[in-house]
C-alpha cells in the first residue's frame, strides 16, 4: 500500500463516528381510548430520525420502539407521541 492510499485508509477510522447502538424502549401510553390510536401513536414514532421498528399495543397501552441512540433520544420519543395527543411514560419494569 502506498503512503497516500494508507493516509487516506487512516483518515477514514478517525473520522468515522462511534457506532451508534440499537435501543429498545418500552413507553406506557395510558390515555389511549380507542382502537385507531395506535395508529396515531405509531406513525408519530415512525418519523423520529432513528427509529427503526414500532409496536403499539391497545390492550396494553404500551409502545416498543427500537431506536438508534445515536440519532435519537427516549425524550424524543416521548415528545414525539405528546404532541399528537398521547403522553407517553418510561415503561419500569416490576
Amino acid at each position: 500500500m502506498n503512503f497516500t492510499r494508507t493516509l487516506a485508509v487512516a483518515a477514514l477510522f478517525i473520522a468515522a463516528p462511534a457506532f451508534a447502538k440499537q435501543q429498545t424502549v418500552s413507553l406506557n401510553v395510558p390515555t389511549m381510548d380507542c382502537a385507531t390510536c395506535p395508529i396515531t401513536i405509531k406513525t408519530a414514532l415512525s418519523k423520529v430520525p432513528g427509529v427503526s421498528k414500532v409496536k403499539v399495543s391497545y390492550e396494553k397501552r404500551e409502545a416498543v420502539i427500537v431506536y438508534d441512540d445515536a440519532q435519537t433520544t427516549v425524550a424524543d420519543l416521548k415528545k414525539a407521541t405528546e404532541d399528537v395527543g398521547y403522553p407517553a411514560m418510561l415503561k419500569t419494569s416490576k
